[in-house]
């Protein structure tokens, strides 16, 4: 599949960091903004990591930027919220609401952080289905992601196979990608793939190592979730459990793929940190094994 590139779009301007009330780092030049790709490989981080601390599109740009990351997968919250997406709505109020998400992208790209994916799910109807790939195209993403359903899977291939958007079905430990056969949901549609989760596979399959999930599957996968999981199910820091997060790098860093991998902060936070700071840690480890 093919990554969009990164945005190089102006920084943002005093006007809206007064706006938003927030204190945005400044940067000096393009060259200052963040950069997460590492010798090729593209680190992101999905915002359900900073659900402790960051609520809005503003609080979760900020968490970024103080992280470094360029890439992210975005969490419907900060999506509906900065849009006044709720329930049903006209068309007048929909077409306004994707006007805002365009507003939304030029904010995250202007400050250099790319909204590759984003998490919003589908709603019940075609209408609604309709419009998450509306707001992945207005957003710029390539990709939506969600959990692994095969009768969603038929439902929304159509859609994806029009839009062009890949949808990203994510694995848990009791629905993981077939290793004994080509995995019948991706026979559903040309843009459907896996959102492969790294460490629940590591947990679900009792300490088996994803990478030949990566070698067979590498060409639908939209992206990965990166959390470091024991076999028997325990979610630590990283480098604590069996998740060959470091081998799967350099595994995306050799074969050069171009899918993102994302930090997913999901073991407890230890007393006297916060979560920008543990995904700093992450993003340092990541830095560190593709060096």
């Amino acid at each position: 599949m093919i990554s969009n590139p990164l945005s190089r779009r102006h920084f943002l301007g005093t006007a809206l960091a007064t706006a938003t009330g927030l204190t945005l780092p400044r940067f000096a030049s393009a060259a200052e903004k963040p950069n997460s790709v590492f010798n090729g490989v593209r680190i992101g981080c999905i915002t359900y990591s900073y659900r402790s601390m960051a609520k809005t599109a503003e609080e979760t740009l900020k968490a970024l930027l103080d992280d470094g990351l360029s890439e992210t997968e975005l969490m419907g919250g900060p999506i509906q919220d900065f849009a006044g997406i709720k329930g049903k709505a006209t068309d007048a109020e929909r077409e306004q609401q994707l006007a805002k998400c365009r507003e939304l992208r030029k904010m995250y790209n202007d400050a250099g952080v790319n909204i590759h994916i984003h998490k919003m799910g589908f709603g019940q109807s075609n209408e609604e289905i309709e419009f998450s790939f509306l707001v992945a195209k207005a957003l710029g993403c390539t990709g939506v992601t969600t959990e692994r359903n095969a009768i969603l899977a038929a439902r929304v291939a159509p859609f994806a196979d029009k839009h062009k958007i890949w949808v990203g079905f994510h694995n848990h430990t009791n629905n993981l990608p077939e290793m004994d056969k080509f995995d019948s949901i991706l026979d559903l549609g040309q843009y459907i793939g896996f959102n492969l989760d790294i460490g629940h596979y590591v947990a679900g399959t009792k300490g088996k190592s994803p990478i030949p999930v990566l070698e067979k599957y590498h060409s639908r996968i939209t992206n990965l979730h990166l959390k470091d999981r024991t076999a028997d199910g325990g979610n630590v820091a990283w480098g604590q459990g069996q998740t060959p997060i470091k081998e799967v790098l350099q595994l995306m860093k050799k074969e050069k793929w171009t899918f993102p991998a994302e930090i997913e902060l999901e073991y407890k936070i230890p007393e006297g940190s916060d979560a920008v700071k543990e995904v700093a840690k992450c993003v340092q480890y990541c830095k560190e094994a593709l060096a």
